[in-house]
């Protein structure tokens, strides 16, 4: 029987507030297990969990930071502000919904945590506010519900970062802002001044943030580092921005191997400097594909290539292939339309690349994925 139906049974809460508990703690088991695990916490509603950051990217973020100070202007449920102070001496909250202030601070007392101190204040009023100075600053904007356009800029978020620049530079001389993957680099650099770093963070291939380090008159190269947390390996890669621009592509016929790179990589840009840090051959300008006579060790997909065709009916019909995984790369047909044309059933240990390579012809690439 639901629990909406039963009589609840705990003194002063409601069935409505204890199915939310409820709700909110399941969400908690994989993606916060340090607060599903620990009795007595408190949890807010449902949305709340989904847009906090998991533990292993928010462990990731707080190796990024250092230090004696660092205030988080946008708390939320607290989960960074928690690992931020494994890393820093003191760790100031900041959260303009007050009953999410003191759910996250009663819940840093249950956690055992002394280093942070909660304050139910907008964190850019705050700051503007004290005199206080800080060793970092750690901002995670949300996209204003008016923002007009397909287009994602982190002006039409709240905090507005790029016009409270002078203020945040003013408090410390070091910023972490975490933004949605939809962000594009080349809009979020120009937007913003000094950015040092930028970090993908993915979690079983699937791009979950993106980390902007600014550090205050920096005026190098900017550093893109990409990591994938895959259930047993962390997946990395590592180039500077300039280099990508000035890299070219060595391009190729299919040879032995094949290597998809992973979502974090194909999210940086990374086209021409993985190829070539890798010393493998590209299949086409567009399509992010890469072969090598010889096995390398790579960030992403690796396979051994069976056969290579050009598309076409009476060539798949020859390969006698009833049921695989189909990937499109840089192909005009989805593989919806494909699987139906074709009569594809999905799944099996065959793996069929849809894509073009660097004549411009169609070519269809039969693998097996290697261990």
């Amino acid at each position: 029987m639901s629990v909406l139906l039963k009589k609840i049974t705990f003194e002063g809460v409601g069935t409505k507030e204890l199915v939310q508990q409820m709700e909110a703690k399941k969400k908690c088991s994989s993606k916060l297990p340090t607060w599903f695990e620990t009795e007595g916490i408190f949890y807010p509603d449902k949305l709340n969990i989904e847009q906090t950051s998991s533990e292993t990217t928010a462990q990731y973020k707080a190796n990024l930071v250092n230090g004696k100070s660092l205030v988080d202007l946008t708390g939320g449920y607290g989960v960074d502000s928690y690992f931020f102070s494994m890393k820093v001496g003191q760790v100031y909250h900041c959260e303009i919904n007050n009953d999410l202030s003191e759910i996250a601070a009663y819940n840093y007392e249950v956690l055992g945590v002394t280093n942070i101190e909660c304050l139910p204040y907008d964190g850019l009023e705050f700051l503007a506010g004290t005199d206080q100075l800080f060793d970092w600053i750690y901002i995670d904007p949300s996209r204003r519900n008016d923002a007009k356009g397909k287009v994602f800029m982190l002006s039409d978020c709240l905090p507005d970062v790029p016009n409270n620049l002078s203020l945040l530079f003013e408090k410390a001389p070091q910023i972490l802002i975490k933004t949605s993957p939809l962000l594009d680099f080349t809009i979020g650099i120009n937007e913003l001044q000094f950015v040092k770093e930028i970090h993908v963070v993915a979690v079983k291939n699937e791009v979950k943030e993106l980390l902007w380090v600014l550090k205050k008159d920096h005026q190098g190269d900017i550093d893109i580092k990409t990591i994938n947390f895959n259930t047993e390996i962390e997946e990395t890669f590592e180039f500077a921005w300039a280099d990508e621009k000035r890299n070219i592509s060595q391009f190729g016929m299919p040879q032995s191997y094949l290597y998809e790179p992973n979502a974090a990589i194909l999210k940086s840009g990374a086209f021409r400097s993985i190829g070539n840090t890798f010393g493998l051959k590209k299949l086409h300008e567009h399509s992010h594909l890469y072969t090598s006579e010889t096995l390398v060790d790579f960030p992403g997909r690796l396979f051994q290539i069976i056969n290579a065709v050009p598309y076409n009916k009476k060539a798949l019909q020859q390969l006698g292939i009833r049921k695989a995984n189909v990937t499109t790369r840089n192909f005009p047909e989805s593989v919806e339309r494909i699987r139906k044309k074709h009569k594809l059933q999905d799944g099996g240990d065959i793996y069929l690349f849809f894509t073009t390579i660097h004549d411009g012809n169609y070519m269809v690439l039969q693998c097996s994925k290697t261990t």
